[in-house]
């Protein structure tokens, strides 16, 4: 008697396909999300009308108290100019393509936001206040 033996089917899943449809879902979705850099210090910032968002690469800040940051980075009042002419030096950044973004708490005196304001004068780069979207027109 010739039996033939049954040949065995091994089943076989690609994943090719899936790991495809998964990489144009994250590319989609890293397209259409907002890439927000969060602020580590607490500041409550004033509110805007405005959509516009920018991240230039060297951030002020400036809280309630009167104290100045650089980057997350304390700074003294009086060691502010230096110490943001330094960053652009050593950057090598052209001061006039340079944006500083100026984030002042609300309750920061408006002293302080001129002082920052006129070191970026003095160095002759851009700048660009940073403020929380207005909650009133949801």
């Amino acid at each position: 008697m010739g039996l033939k033996r049954r040949q065995r089917v091994e089943p076989e899943f690609s994943l090719a396909a899936m790991i495809d449809v998964i990489f144009l879902l994250l590319m989609f979705f890293m397209l259409t999300s907002n890439f927000v850099t969060p602020n580590a210090l607490n500041l409550q910032l004033p509110s805007s009308t405005s959509k516009s968002m920018a991240s230039p690469a060297l951030s002020v800040s400036v809280k309630a108290d009167g104290t100045f940051y650089i980057d997350r980075t304390g700074v003294d009042k009086s060691k502010l100019e230096a110490a943001l002419r330094s960053r652009i030096k050593a950057e090598n950044k052209d001061p006039n393509a340079t944006t500083i973004t100026v984030a002042a708490d609300k309750a920061a005196t408006v002293e302080a936001v001129v002082f920052i304001l006129d070191i970026a004068n003095r160095l002759k780069v851009k700048t660009i206040l940073a403020t929380n979207p207005d909650q009133g027109e949801k």
